[in-house]
């Protein structure tokens, strides 16, 4: 893919950043290449014309040679992995409340990215990608693998990969004809967190396929991890994008403990008890669930 450098600004004494070069595949043709330099200025300047406190600012973009160049502030500190490390090798798990505030301020830049025109799908979410400053503010880095969610639109994996393997859903490995979308990076952020509670590596989604057991659940691990919160880690990390949360802020409500189960997933869970019933009382029971279900309805709107 490239590499990273920790550069000095010339204009602005003192100032450091981080200049990201992408290189360019010397065995594709001059048609592929130009292409995968015109992906890569599409989706340099859509970063630089972001802004959240946690992603880094894209300050610049420029070519060289058979190589492109991304030009983002430099971020100081540790990055999770290293914490996370850190505290395995004295047999400790992370503070799940550092962990909680992590994903307050993740789920908060994703539901950024997600909600630009078209969505920012970032694509590569792992703990060593997170980087937590000296002022304690999560930082979201290397935007090698960002996508624009653009309808109807084939473009040459040039200067995207396919993220990192415990991190990375189905979906995502069909190169330039699988479908990623926000659920993607979703699933991501779920192993993410699996990782980060639990010091252990979650097992690969291409593993978890053919042998669904080889994922333990998080509390096998960590007796310490919540069953809601388990509960809302396994439902991000599922093998089929319909079966997760459908947006990061529902993502995040589950980790609040306040999941709201799909309509499909409730009427699975009622249907043994509707029908032990006799014809008057489901009427009645589904009279009163209506009822119940409008208030809710009227109190979430509201």
């Amino acid at each position: 893919m490239g590499s990273i450098y920790l550069a000095d600004d010339n204009r602005l004494e003192g100032r450091q950043c981080a200049i990201k070069q992408v290189r360019q595949d010397p065995n594709l043709t001059a048609q592929l290449r130009q292409q995968g330099r015109d992906q890569f200025y599409r989706e340099a300047s859509v970063l630089a014309r972001l802004d959240h406190p946690t992603l880094p600012k894209v300050s610049d973009f420029f070519s060289e040679g058979d190589s492109d160049y991304l030009v983002m502030d430099f971020i100081p500190g540790d990055d999770l992995k290293q914490l996370m490390d850190r505290q395995r090798r004295k047999g400790n798990f992370l503070p799940l409340k550092d962990i909680l505030s992590w994903a307050n301020q993740l789920g908060d830049a994703l539901s950024y990215l997600h909600s630009q025109d078209p969505p920012v799908i970032h694509r590569d979410i792992k703990p060593s990608n997170l980087k937590l400053t000296p002022q304690n503010r999560l930082k979201l880095v290397d935007f090698g693998l960002v996508k624009q969610m653009l309808p109807d639109e084939m473009t040459i994996t040039v200067i995207q990969g396919r993220g990192t393997a415990l991190y990375t859903p189905l979906e995502q490995y069909g190169g330039d004809t699988g479908h990623t979308d926000v659920r993607s990076d979703i699933y991501s952020f779920g192993a993410t967190l699996y990782h980060l509670m639990t010091n252990t590596a979650p097992a690969e989604a291409k593993q978890r396929f053919l042998r669904p057991d080889t994922l333990i659940p998080p509390r096998e691990i960590n007796q310490l991890i919540p069953l809601d919160i388990e509960e809302a880690v396994l439902w991000a990390m599922s093998l089929h994008p319909d079966s997760r949360p459908s947006s990061v802020d529902a993502f995040s409500q589950s980790l609040r403990g306040a999941r709201i189960s799909s309509p499909s997933e409730m009427a699975t869970a009622i249907q043994p008890i509707i029908a032990s019933l006799s014809l008057i009382d489901r009427i009645l029971v589904g009279s009163t669930s209506l009822l119940l279900i409008l208030a809710f309805l009227t109190t979430f709107m509201s």
